[in-house]
């Protein structure tokens, strides 16, 4: 589309303006001698390929040599952010038990069951790390307990963190038919 002006000057700039626009990648000076020169394009070609080969090298090298967490640091971190999102539900304990390892070493599992929107779920969780805030008198089986789950994948589930415990130290109290008739004024009384 052609742009008509009436002064030399606003021509030249038009002009500039339109090339600019037509071939965005040259600039408004047009082709400058050094981009003609075919060295100057090799060189270049080659400093592009030496600086995406350093950069692939450099991130394999990281990905090799990166420290991986390990399997207690990844417990850790789950139950860190099951105790920061997860949502509540009543469980019972079931068992606490011992078992061998594959690596050979005594694993402490704590085992418990809870019901989430009519579908039981029964799980372990390995407390072997954090035993020493476990008191194994407090763990009672058949007790109710407290079980964090995270909403989209409820098997994932803890009852005991560092700084969290669903263990209950007593049953809930329920209140006797005796205690409520004492609380509440006789019917005599109201007539």
């Amino acid at each position: 589309m052609p742009i008509y002006v009436d002064t030399p000057r606003a021509s030249a700039a038009v002009g500039v303006l339109q090339r600019c626009l037509r071939y965005p990648l040259i600039g408004p000076q047009g082709w400058s001698p050094a981009s003609n020169d075919p060295h100057q394009r090799k060189l270049t070609g080659d400093a592009g390929g030496l600086a995406t080969i350093a950069l692939l090298a450099a991130a394999v090298l990281w990905l090799a040599l990166r420290r991986r967490p390990t399997e207690d640091e990844i417990e850790q971190s789950r139950r860190s952010f099951l105790v920061q999102t997860g949502r509540l539900v009543d469980g019972m304990l079931l068992d606490i038990c011992e078992m061998e390892g594959k690596d050979g070493r005594t694993l402490t599992l704590l085992i418990f069951n809870y019901r989430i929107s009519g579908v039981d779920y029964e799980c372990s969780q390995d407390i072997t790390s954090i035993r020493s805030l476990v008191d194994e008198a407090e763990v009672r089986i058949g007790y109710p307990c407290n079980v964090r789950y995270q909403p989209g994948n409820p098997q994932n589930s803890i009852v005991i963190a560092e700084n969290w415990s669903g263990l209950r130290a007593t049953l809930p109290q329920m209140p006797s038919m005796e205690d409520q008739s004492r609380s509440t004024p006789a019917t005599e009384d109201r007539e």
